[in-house]
């Protein structure tokens, strides 16, 4: 068993950027319908910190066996809707057990 992560939308704000971000190179180099696995011993190779830190409590309770993390909210009830929080480029992952 393993928890399946996968990059389902980035949003990036241009606006706070330009007001608020240092210039910096390839902040987030994610792209859409990325896919990453938690095989429950470490953050999977090449997520970076950041959207770790927001994604590990859900993967590791639907690896350890959670569902219905956000009630009845998800049609996969062994699966999560998860955001990095980067306010600047905020990305959406859908976590999801597969074998």
């Amino acid at each position: 068993m393993k928890v399946k992560i996968t990059l389902v939308k980035k949003t990036e704000n241009d606006d706070l950027m330009l007001l608020y971000e240092k210039d910096m190179k390839d902040p987030c180099p994610y792209k859409v319908g990325e896919v990453y696995y938690y095989l429950g011993d470490k953050k999977p190779e090449g997520l970076c910190e950041q959207a770790w830190r927001s994604i590990f409590p859900y993967a590791f309770s639907l690896y350890n066996g959670s569902s219905h993390l956000f009630g009845e909210w998800m049609k996969n009830p062994r699966s999560a809707m998860v955001s990095c929080d980067d306010g600047f480029r905020p990305a959406s992952f859908y976590l999801e057990v597969v074998d």
